[in-house]
């Protein structure tokens, strides 16, 4: 009866320390970031906002950079969670996400009156921010918690996000059926319920360095690229072949099954560690006597720098910057001639890359493609979206490791192969559409995580949640100024022109359509020129950083992680 009862709590410590650890908040951090991503299903159920309101593609590109503006204009979720817990800020982002897109299926299923346009690029903008919200407290936590393998926990969570909408496509067809109005149901209700669910897992803790945890990550990635695939595989299938409802249902299923296999691989990491820390005399620490001498005078001497620090007015260092990788404040790192730099990029990269994203179901229509082939560019650019991400996160953390390879030299050449992708649209061919659609979703998936691996090695992780959402800010500009004011006029008046020539006038028809190879060709040569404005651009962050990617960025973290271990190892060590 003792003996079971032993066994009960000891499995119920267990369990506490597996909800309690690294491994399984990461692992909540999957499952947020794979839903995080609605803002990529906009080419779905665009088409259903435009034809049930009435808009034309310039209302229509309005509401998409609304919704690009809530997505990358993250600063306020980054201030808060530099206040706050990270369960608040994953609190709040929950209530918005649904407040946001639950609102919009109202007034796309007639539920209440007509909104005006303004209303609807509020509650568009309030949905697509939700996203900042799990971003900062799931990405940036995450991040904080692994420091050395940064790129590689960007890749991987950026990736689920890329993932995102091809998952939750997969989930829609198979709880509502091919139903457009009910996607816009489902992004509402389902990210908001996993931020509630795992609100308490997901936090910061102190960095504990494992010898294995390289390998570790492989192992989520080699889950996540299962996952995609398969996803890949059923697009093709469901394309080809006519699904059942039951068959959809099999299909979400698997999904699901998969999402869940990196919470096995958390649950054995902690086991291991639980074995470890209970026969702590097997294993004994790999630490000297003396060591403790030479960690002490380092666990004091920061505090009269701080207290000098302190005595300075704030505003009187912003132009007197630290050297690349340590710890910039706000002002300092947003001033600096690199933030600069990095931002004109982003500027022309991801606001090009985010106008085909949200004109792609446009594209496909106006090149005569049917719906549910024009569902399988997003699908497919929502898939390659991840590989660029997964590509972007471990080959430059490899490159960087092995052969000091920058990571602005690998974001200058995504930008090159995204001008690519941009001009295959602008002159399309038989099945173009398709090859755009795979280079554009993995350059544009390629950026992110180097964005945000550049940010945090250029200018530390203290003030991270802050300067990682103000590093995206340049990308809803770039999209206002290419979406809203180049793209969508350029296509209207390729659309009346036709309507001109079939004697027509705008009024005479409810929504303004162009069908033809001309509708995007001046366009998309536009945003092609732009992002390789862009890509020469971030050759300049090349050359002014090149002597700080050739040295061990990574150095002070590893220190801090050797101090840790040693004040953890101490009291065995006296024993």
């Amino acid at each position: 009866m003792g003996a079971a009862a032993g066994r009960r709590g000891e499995l119920l410590s267990f369990t506490v320390r597996v909800i309690r650890g690294r491994w399984f908040s990461l692992f909540a951090s999957f499952l947020i970031m794979a839903g995080a991503g609605a803002t990529y299903l906009f080419g779905v159920y665009s088409k259903e906002i435009k034809a049930t309101l009435g808009y034309d593609q310039t209302t229509l590109n309005l509401l998409g950079f609304f919704k690009d503006l809530g997505a990358n204009v993250g600063v306020l979720s980054g201030l808060i969670a530099e206040v706050t817990p990270t369960w608040f800020v994953l609190l709040i982002g929950s209530a918005m996400n649904f407040t946001g897109y639950f609102m919009i299926w109202l007034a796309v299923t007639g539920k209440i009156s007509r909104p005006a346009v303004w209303q609807m690029c509020i509650y568009i903008c309030i949905g697509a921010n939700s996203q900042n919200f799990a971003n900062t407290g799931a990405l940036v936590t995450s991040v904080k918690n692994f420091p050395e393998s940064r790129g590689i926990m960007l890749g991987l969570l950026k990736g689920f996000t890329g993932l995102s909408g091809a998952i939750l496509t997969q989930i829609y067809l198979a709880v509502y059926g091919n139903d457009s109005k009910a996607l816009i149901l489902l992004i509402a209700w389902l990210p908001a319920a996993l931020s509630v669910v795992f609100v308490y897992t997901i936090r910061e803790m102190k960095v504990v360095r494992q010898t294995n945890e390289l390998k570790i990550f492989y192992h989520f990635l080699y889950v996540s690229i299962v996952l995609a695939l398969f996803i890949m595989v059923m697009t093709v299938v469901q394309k080809l072949v006519a699904f059942s409802q039951a068959a959809y249902a099999g299909s979400a299923t698997v999904v699901c099954a998969l999402l869940f296999v990196p919470l096995f691989i958390a649950i054995r990491e902690e086991s291991t560690l639980w074995s470890r820390n209970k026969q702590p005399h097997i294993n004994p620490p790999q630490v000297t006597i003396d060591k403790p001498a030479e960690i002490g005078p380092k666990n004091f001497k920061p505090e009269p720098e701080m207290a000098e620090e302190g005595s300075k007015s704030c505003l009187a260092n912003i132009f007197k910057k630290p050297e690349r990788g340590e710890d910039y404040t706000i002002l300092q790192a947003l001033l600096s001639t690199d933030m600069l730099i990095l931002f004109l990029a982003t500027f022309c990269g991801l606001g090009s890359s985010l106008t085909a994203v949200d004109n792609l179901g446009q594209i496909g229509e106006s090149l005569g493609y049917p719906t549910k082939t024009i569902k399988s560019f997003v699908s497919l650019l929502s898939i390659w979206n991840y590989f660029g991400r997964i590509f972007s996160g471990f080959v430059s953390e490899t490159l960087l490791a092995k052969y000091k390879f920058p990571r602005p030299l690998m974001m200058t050449i995504v930008l090159f192969l995204s001008c690519i992708g941009l001009l295959l649209i602008a002159f399309p061919f038989q099945g173009s559409v398709y090859v755009a659609s795979v280079i554009i979703g993995f350059s544009f998936g390629a950026q992110l995580p180097l964005i945000f691996a550049i940010i945090s090695e250029l200018f530390g992780l203290k003030y991270y949640s802050t300067l990682f959402n103000c590093g995206q800010l340049a990308s809803p500009l770039g999209s206002y100024i290419l979406n809203v004011k180049v793209t969508g006029p350029l296509y209207d008046r390729e659309a009346l022109r036709e309507l001109a020539k079939k004697g027509m006038t705008r009024s005479s028809v409810k929504e303004l359509t162009c069908i033809g190879t001309r509708c995007y060709r001046l366009a998309f040569v536009i945003l092609a020129s732009i992002t390789f404005f862009g890509a020469v651009s971030s050759l300049i962050l090349v050359a002014r950083t090149r002597e700080f990617y050739k040295g061990d960025i990574y150095k002070k973290f590893r220190d801090e992680a050797d101090e840790t271990e040693a004040e953890m190892a101490l009291p065995i060590s006296k024993e």
